[in-house]
């Protein structure tokens, strides 16, 4: 059994004894560090064709949150961590790439949680993961993550209900992608994130969904890969940062669009969005 898969069998039995929202709680101060080490080549290339990156280069944007998320998943299923990781959801996450990659760097990897913050619908955690090449910050993403459960708010309706959020203004259509069953096993396969609600429609219901669904980190690496820079050097026109936030899950098998208009994107399902984000680039 890999250290991510005991990690998610962890998280299944310490869960139910953790209760989100408890007052008072705090973070654990530790960092989990992986020390510096080359990229494997055959995890990376399976990860870039199913992402639809060029298969040498510098390494894809988003690569480091893979090689770091073993990592973020012992920090959020050991025992001094307060939210339960079963049910949790990743909301939102900012990337950011200091310098171009490459796969024969040597990253040293940290992680560590930054911070608890209220949410309408219960608690978010944001989880940092660092990258440094000898000393030196050359990558680094922040992600949030929203353990749901009530909040204690008055149940009395109010006497004029709140407006609805506005939708987010329609951006044009680029690019339209069918998404297999089986795309959730193959991205498991390729970035070791093996989480039963993206595998098939039965363990996705375990955990109250109708159907598996897409990753949420494949759909914004999908978004940068189609953008044309997620991977490219040093150089004018360069992907430098993303912030994605995720709307709605990605049902599978599906077919959605890929809209983009200059730094802005997003992904639709019909009239439904499923993802929103901007980019930065190289100036």
């Amino acid at each position: 059994m890999t250290g991510l898969s005991m990690s998610l069998v962890r998280g299944a039995v310490t869960s139910p004894f953790k209760r989100a929202g408890r007052p008072g709680a705090t973070l654990p101060a530790g960092r989990e560090i992986l020390p510096p080490g080359r990229v494997p080549p055959g995890p990376l290339a399976a990860y870039s064709r199913v992402c639809g990156f060029a298969e040498s280069g510098p390494l894809p944007l988003t690569y480091p949150h893979v090689l770091g998320f073993p990592a973020a998943m012992r920090l959020m299923t050991a025992h001094d961590f307060p939210l339960p990781v079963l049910g949790l959801v990743h909301t939102w996450i900012e990337i950011t790439g200091h310098r171009a990659l490459h796969p024969t760097d040597e990253l040293e990897l940290t992680v560590y949680a930054a911070g608890l913050s209220p949410h309408r619908r219960g608690t978010e955690v944001t989880v940092v993961t660092e990258a440094r090449l000898a000393g030196e910050l050359v990558w680094e993403s922040r992600s949030g993550y929203l353990s749901r459960h009530p909040t204690g708010a008055a149940t009395t309706p109010p006497a004029t209900p709140p407006a609805p959020p506005a939708a987010p203004p329609e951006l044009p259509a680029v690019a339209e992608w069918r998404l297999p069953a089986g795309l959730g096993r193959r991205y498991g396969a390729a970035s070791g994130d093996r989480n039963p609600i993206h595998l098939h429609p039965v363990t996705a219901r375990l955990f109250g969904f109708p159907r598996h669904i897409a990753h949420g980190m494949w759909t914004v690496a999908r978004c940068l890969a189609e953008a044309g820079g997620g991977n490219a050097a040093d150089e004018p026109g360069r992907i430098r940062s993303v912030r994605a936030d995720f709307r709605a899950p990605v049902p599978l098998p599906s077919t959605v669009t890929y809209a983009a208009d200059g730094v802005a994107f997003q992904v639709r399902g019909g009239s439904r969005v499923h993802l929103t984000g901007r980019v930065t680039r190289e100036v």
